[in-house]
């Protein structure tokens, strides 16, 4: 279990549960809100020091990365809190009887809901978080990739100074939020094409220790994380607060398949140094996920040494 996460899910089922869309707002009776706590995913065990190997997809590709051999799939926050009603329920049925967890989500925050800029709502911010951490705790989301480079992109003239001290408020808002849910909220930093803030691990680490709460910690990219050529002693850095991994292949960002296909050797010696043993989730784009999947999995395995 995530340290500092001992929340839960007891915020969930007052009288009724508020679920805004839009500008429509639906509020769930106890006996319906109770009704999806019980379809509402479990997460098993986790082995001692294996790492789970999953997939960052679409809804839709639940079956396909079940058949890979994946261990999780990360949906998507935006996907999942954009379903009606009806569907979300049938969602969280379908992903019940599949049987395969969903233990971390991406996509966290939309680009027009910015949370660094002069034109910032705390009020929809915080009306967003609420609703879509709801729904992706019902689906047995634990860990909740913070990248959003769109909504977090710093306006041409801003100060990055008052900018980061955004990012600040806003993660010190989001902590009591994820407590409350039994979830982690981890930073992502992203390759400065993608963003103009928190670009590397150093950046995220400072910004994990400017928030200060347990509920708030990292997570490395790879595919970033070579872009911005950031050296892998930096992990030994940043390891009191790693909490979750993505990988692809940096040419092309594809699935990585094969070890001698790009340097990864640096990246995953020091992560097995640190005894990085919690998730990673292949964040790439497949020519064929049935095919390429398994080989995947394969290599992560190896990687770790599993």
């Amino acid at each position: 279990m995530f340290e500092g996460t001992r929340g839960t899910r007891t915020g969930l089922l007052g009288s009724d549960i508020n679920f805004i869309g839009g500008a429509h707002s639906m509020k769930y009776s106890a006996v319906f809100a109770a009704l999806l706590v019980c379809l509402a995913l479990t997460v098993p065990a986790q082995p001692a020091g294996k790492v789970r190997v999953g997939y960052c997809g679409r809804l839709q590709d639940l079956e396909t990365v079940k058949a890979a051999g994946f261990d999780y799939l990360e949906v998507r926050v935006s996907e999942v809190a954009a379903l009606s009603d009806a569907d979300f329920a049938a969602t969280v049925a379908k992903f019940k009887q599949a049987g395969l967890p969903v233990l971390s989500a991406n996509l966290f925050i939309p680009a027009d809901i910015k949370v660094t800029g002069p034109n910032i709502d705390q009020k929809r911010q915080m009306e967003y978080v609420r609703r879509a951490l709801d729904r992706v705790s019902l689906l047995g989301v634990r860990l909740v990739v913070f990248g959003s480079g769109g909504a977090r992109q710093v306006p041409d003239g801003f100060s990055q100074q008052d900018a980061f001290q955004q990012l600040v408020d806003f993660g010190k808002r989001l902590a009591p939020e994820a407590r409350k849910r039994n979830m982690i909220i981890a930073i992502e930093p992203l390759r400065h094409q993608e963003s103009n803030i928190i670009n590397n691990g150093i950046d995220g680490l400072r910004w994990v220790n400017a928030v200060n709460d347990p509920n708030i910690q990292l997570m490395l990219d790879f595919y970033h994380f070579a872009v911005e050529k950031e050296d892998p002693s930096d992990i030994l850095k940043v390891k009191e607060h790693l909490r979750h991994l993505h990988m692809a292949n940096p040419n092309g960002r594809v699935m990585p398949l094969k070890w001698d296909e790009y340097n990864y050797a640096p990246f995953f010696t020091v992560l097995r140094q640190i005894h990085y043993d919690r998730l990673i989730s292949v964040e790439a784009a497949p020519k064929d996920l049935a095919t390429e999947g398994p080989q995947s999995v394969a290599l992560l395995r190896r990687a770790f040494g599993q």
